[in-house]
């Protein structure tokens, strides 16, 4: 007894720290709205379904309605006494100006505000608006004209709302280019004047964007003066164009085309509607309009949100006054979890993208069909539109049709044939999966109208035969078993395979290559500047130089005109000179190579001749070399130590190689050794190599790729993985070509009655490059493909390194020391030849030609002067003639003179 009452003021105490098991839930909408019929309903399957299952908690929502006009005081009013009774959040109102004003009030108070209206400024983090943000709505309108192709269109409206809508085709058509013509439909409810003026235009193409109260009698008036008629191409803007009875004009011929958030052909909305909104007194789910549908939503996904916060803080959903300045301090918490909350409703995937809008939902484009609305695309707010297909003609009588046929397909998870889908959310069923057999079987559903059921083969073992008992495991021990109809993956097309199974035609035809490293680049030479001339031009550049520079210094001394006089100022000189010694010879054709010239300059028309065509000689040396030196600089040398599957064999294990164990890529090895029997052939060396080093072999190819990438290894697999793993991993690529010819198909079980229908639908599919996009859209774009495509597309010139140039310093830093060692030695040679000369000290003068050199100061030097003797004369002051002769001086008398 006692433990009793104990636990009973235990719950009482939680209850008190928790929030209340009631909350009220406040909504404003007219008098006679059925949206506040949706919102009293979504509320009551709430309280029903929180019993039924754990996603809701255990609260009690209660509907707390106010019917309000459009008088902003009385909505006001209407917020206050809500407020006032301690509301969880404030649904409404529809009106845009009621709404604003609400929405002020409710930011105020950190009170959760949802609405479900259009609105063209929705601002972010303020009111939680379950509608179709109107930017993001606006796309739709210009992918359907871009895929009708108008070129020119007519656009009827009835407020700036519907221009707002138009938007993004206003700013892309103009009278420049395609003109677009924009109608104002006027007050009403005579819209006839405008709708004839538009019937006069012989304008064929029409959108119609108008509020719903007045879209009957718009359409009703269009039939009337006749734009509802076989030439007409007509888009109707409102997304509850489902709700109008269309019968009068399924049959006038008018292409009809529009747009519905809510789909009423779907499962699980059918399926709420029929549990829950049968007290709404609709025929059917297609007779709800998008405002109700959104507010049932809004409702389904508060209630998730809240057990969240309930989960998350602890607190009381508490009374606030209009006149005070308290605000509900989990009101923001509990916006934020409504905006991070995912769920799917009536109007299909409700999700709140980080801007505050709603994104990722999905539309139906429908056409007007005698039969009524029929979906002819979806379009999603991240993605263009998908056209679904026209089904195909009748089948002639004698054909079997797949229309009430469910295939079980057996797939095993491999990239990027069969793999799990990327999703934040949970996925079920076939929907767990995506790749390009998938798609591949969802294309030829909708070809052969066939329902199908993916199984997958967990151990992803395509199948063998047991050496014992002969029985196949795997995929294919499924198909011969009759546990699946159908197998897809990397399935090779093989002989031994069409002996127990068949197979449809090729998919993709691909053969056996070598994954590897691709090739390194050499290191760069020292001497790289080198090598725009071969070693056979270097040297004879070098003997050119010096036969010139020989050549020059015979023909400098035959030439008279080279011999000149070496003192100017004497008009007989005893000597004449000449300018070309070899030193000078040399000095003047390396300047020339080099292209700096030097002080030297012929004067004989021989010598000048001569110069004239070396000079030739070396600007046409100079010019190519330059030309080829940049190429040789950046241009790097690939390394291939591998280029086939001979180069590979022959190295004799050096770089090891393998492939799958057991798989259809060692198997083709094998073969060849019962077919040939050759000791010889390169493949059935490579045969003998992987038999008798079991270590090579891997598990799968993922295995292989792996060691391909961190090791020095080869791996043996079919092309079309080879394809895939390069486009991601940008250091692995294919060796040499293919090493034979095969294909993939789908596998079913022996005489399967539907095959001839598979091949022709594969066939089609060919024809039609469905599935080459399908090979693009998966081996070049989803899931990182395309990323290595543009590496070889950049420019192959790049930047020089310290490698590339480094023989240039080298050379550079020769020249100095030997420049340095060659000015010593000269130094040193004239000090010792003067020291001996003279007899004097030769340490000593070296110290004075050193101090000098220390001071580094002045360019001055005094000159070294002989030891005078006694016996010399002062006049002549140890000084011998400058042109080794003493002159005549003759001295006159000035006749003045005395």
């Amino acid at each position: 007894m006692y433990k009793t009452v104990l636990i009973c003021f235990a719950i009482m105490v939680s209850s008190i720290s928790a929030f209340s098991k009631v909350i009220i839930l406040g909504g404003l909408f007219p008098e006679n709205d059925l949206t506040q019929k949706a919102f009293i309903e979504s509320i009551n399957a709430i309280n029903q379904m929180r019993i039924e299952t754990e996603e809701f908690s255990d609260t009690f929502f209660k509907p707390e309605v106010i019917t309000i006009t459009d008088d902003v005081f009385e909505v006001s009013e209407g917020v206050c006494t809500l407020v006032g009774q301690g509301i969880a959040a404030l649904f409404g109102p529809h009106d845009k100006v009621s709404s604003t004003h609400v929405q002020s009030m409710c930011d105020t108070m950190d009170l959760p505000n949802i609405v479900a209206r259009w609105d063209s400024d929705l601002v972010r983090m303020k009111a939680i608006n379950f509608y179709p943000h109107s930017e993001t709505l606006s796309l739709i309108y210009l992918y359907m004209v871009t895929e009708f192709k108008w070129e020119k269109f007519t656009i009827l409206y009835d407020s700036t709302e519907g221009l707002i809508r138009m938007s993004n085709l206003l700013q892309r058509w103009d009278t420049k280019g395609f003109p677009v013509t924009l109608r104002y439909l006027g007050e009403g409810p005579n819209y006839r004047p405008i709708l004839k003026r538009v019937k006069n235009s012989y304008e064929e193409n029409i959108i119609i964007d108008c509020s719903y109260d007045i879209l009957e009698e718009v359409l009703q008036q269009s039939q009337q003066v006749g734009i509802l008629s076989d030439r007409h191409k007509i888009i109707i803007t409102s997304l509850d164009l489902q709700t109008l009875d269309l019968d009068p004009y399924s049959h006038s011929g008018a292409n009809i085309t529009g747009i519905r958030l809510l789909d009423p052909e779907d499962p699980d909305s059918l399926s709420i509607f029929n549990d829950y909104l049968g007290k709404m007194e609709l025929e059917d789910l297609s007779k709800m309009r998008t405002d109700w549908a959104l507010m049932f939503d809004a409702i389904q996904l508060f209630s998730r949100a809240f057990k969240q916060l309930e989960e998350a803080v602890e607190g009381d959903v508490k009374a606030l006054a209009c006149d005070a300045i308290d605000n509900w301090e989990h009101g923001a918490s509990l916006s934020n979890f409504i905006r991070s909350t995912e769920m799917k409703g009536l109007t299909g995937l409700i999700k709140f993208h980080t801007n505050g809008f709603r994104s990722d939902f999905k539309l139906n484009i429908v056409r007007l069909t005698p039969d009524g609305l029929k979906t002819i695309g979806n379009w999603n707010s991240t993605n263009s539109v998908e056209w679904i297909s026209e089904p195909p003609p009748v089948l002639a009588e004698g054909e079997l049709d797949l229309a009430n046929q469910t295939f079980t397909v057996v797939i095993s998870l491999l990239a990027p044939f069969n793999m799990l889908t990327e999703s934040t959310t949970t996925k079920t069923g076939n929907d767990r999966y995506e790749g390009f057999a998938i798609d591949i079987i969802h294309e030829l559903s909708k070809i052969l109208h066939f329902n199908y059921t993916f199984v997958e083969q967990v151990d992803k073992v395509t199948g063998s035969p047991n050496p014992k008992t002969g029985k196949w495991s795997g995929m294919l021990g499924k198909i011969i078993d009759g546990e699946a109809d159908l197998a897809i993956t990397d399935l090779t097309i093989t002989s031994d395979r069409e002996k127990v199974v068949d197979f449809t035609m090729p998919f993709m035809h691909l053969g056996i290559s070598i994954l590897y490293k691709k090739p390194g680049t050499a290191a760069p030479s020292l001497f790289s500047f080198l090598s725009p001339l071969s070693g056979a031009v270097w040297l004879c550049l070098l003997g050119a130089l010096f036969v010139t520079s020989l050549l020059l210094l015979i023909i400098g001394r035959i030439s008279p005109a080279e011999w000149n006089n070496p003192y100017p100022c004497i008009e007989n000189p005893v000597e004449l000179s000449n300018q070309f010694t070899f030193s000078n010879c040399l000095w003047f054709t390396i300047g020339s190579i080099m292209q700096q010239g030097s002080e030297i300059a012929p004067i004989g028309v021989s010598t000048r001749i001569l110069a004239t065509a070396w000079w030739f000689f070396c600007m046409l040396m100079t010019t190519s070399y330059t030309a080829n030196l940049a190429a040789f600089l950046t241009i790097e040398t690939i390394v291939r130590p591998i280029k086939s599957a001979e180069d590979l064999a022959n190295l004799n294990g050096k770089i090891p190689y393998g492939a799958k164990r057991d798989g259809a890529t060692f198997k083709f090895f094998q073969n060849l050794v019962h077919l040939k029997g050759s000791n010889y052939s390169t493949y059935v060396k490579m045969y003998q190599y992987m038999k008798d080093h079991p270590e090579v072999m891997t598990v799968d190819n993922d295995e292989g790729r792996i060691r391909a990438s961190n090791e020095d290894y080869a791996f043996l697999m079919e092309s079309s993985m080879i394809d895939y793993v390069a486009q991601r991993d940008c250091n692995l690529t294919q060796i040499g070509g293919q090493l034979d010819n095969k294909g993939y198909g789908i596998a079913m079980r022996k005489n399967f009655p539907y095959r001839n229908k598979l091949n022709t639908a594969v066939l089609q599919m060919q024809e039609s490059g469905i599935l080459s996009e399908l090979k693009k859209k998966w081996w070049n774009e989803k899931r990182g493909g395309g990323s290595c495509s543009s590496e070889s597309a950049g420019s192959a010139v790049k930047e020089l390194t310290l490698d590339n140039v480094g023989g240039v310093f080298l050379v550079l830093v020769v020249g100095v020391s030997l420049t340095l060692v060659m000015s010593a030695l000269e130094m040193i040679t004239d000090v010792f030849s003067f020291s001996r000369k003279q007899k004097v000290s030769f340490r000593q003068e070296l110290k004075k030609e050193l101090k000098f050199l220390i001071k580094c100061r002045g360019n001055v030097k005094p000159a070294r002067h002989a030891r005078r003797t006694s016996s010399q004369s002062d006049s002549t002051r140890d000084t011998s003639p400058p042109y080794g002769f003493v002159p005549t001086v003759i001295t006159t008398t000035h006749p003045e003179e005395p």
